[in-house]
């Protein structure tokens, strides 16, 4: 699909196929333009609610950096400590570091197995819509079809009279 060309809602609202003797039901094509814009209002709420979704796992993600940043500070304070007791701090910093890596680790690994679940559920959305946006293009050619075959079909107003009297 074109990556330029973007349907939304109102153009699928505003768009005027325009009157025909022969042409589609004005009230069925009114109605189906109407359940297309409003999946695509649906689709597009829920790929915002999703981008606010990854946005706040992003902004999580940027804490639990921050909060890694400052447990490493403490590991170094922990440090210093140690030199001015020795047996002691050396123990207990020891201790606070290996539970604040396993605490940090964990908690980065909870973000990051979120993030690629918002991601896999954002390739999955972007999928479905791609596949919508196929078949929609598929029915309208099918329909467009049918129009240019309709178009080109005899009048039967042109047909001769073939009651045998040989008037037309």
């Amino acid at each position: 699909m074109d990556e330029g060309f973007h349907l939304t809602a109102l153009d699928v609202r505003r768009y005027d196929f325009g009157r025909s003797l022969r042409g589609y039901d004005p009230e069925r094509v009114e109605h189906f333009r109407t359940q297309v814009a409003e999946e695509l209002e649906r689709l597009a709420r829920l790929t915002q609610d999703l981008e606010g979704k990854a946005r706040n796992f992003h902004e999580q993600l940027r804490a639990f950096r921050e909060r890694d940043k400052a447990l490493n500070e403490a590991l170094v304070s922990a440090q210093q400590l140690r030199a001015e007791i020795r047996d002691q701090a050396e123990r207990e910093g020891q201790l606070l570091v290996r539970e604040a890596q396993v605490e940090a680790e964990r908690a980065m690994e909870g973000a990051r197995a979120e993030l690629s679940r918002m991601e896999d559920a954002i390739v999955a959305l972007d999928r479905t819509r791609r596949t919508f946006i196929a078949q929609m293009r598929v029915m309208v050619e099918r329909q467009l079809a049918e129009l240019l075959a309709a178009e080109s079909a005899p009048s039967p107003v042109n047909r001769p009279n073939y009651d045998g009297s040989g008037a037309a």
